[in-house]
């Protein structure tokens, strides 16, 4: 009961601190620099709206995208990326199985990173 209650308590400050409004001003300003800056318009209202839920929701960006994040604002996009990427003291203690389980797991994982890095970097223009 009193995550319900915590939940109803973060809504009731949402409203009280117009946060909502915001959101609309934000979304709005977003959609008029896509059209001067000639992006994708619903692909700016997906990304903001994105991060409208995540703040809501409390959520942070996890390490593994913060060390690609890293990686790529340093070097960019480079050849031994999941080389870089690999716990070796972990690696090393694998079977010759779970090593190929577990790298394509990270490649998986840092497609999907590296597919997030792009598109923030190709709406992080409009800001």
């Amino acid at each position: 009961m009193d995550s319900i209650k915590k939940i109803a308590r973060q809504a009731k400050l949402r409203m009280k601190n117009n946060f909502w409004q915001d959101c609309k001003q934000n979304l709005q300003q977003g959609e008029e620099q896509a059209k001067t800056l000639g992006l994708n318009e619903r692909k700016v209202k997906s990304y903001l709206g994105g991060k409208v839920q995540s703040e809501i929701k409390g959520q942070t960006p996890d390490e593994f995208y913060l060390k690609v994040k890293a990686l790529l604002d340093a070097e960019g996009e480079v050849s031994d990326a999941l080389g870089r990427l690999t716990d070796k003291a972990y690696y090393d203690t694998l079977s010759y199985e779970e090593k190929q389980r577990y790298t394509m797991n990270l490649s998986a994982k840092y497609l999907a990173a590296l597919e997030q890095y792009r598109r923030e970097k190709s709406l992080s223009a409009m800001k």
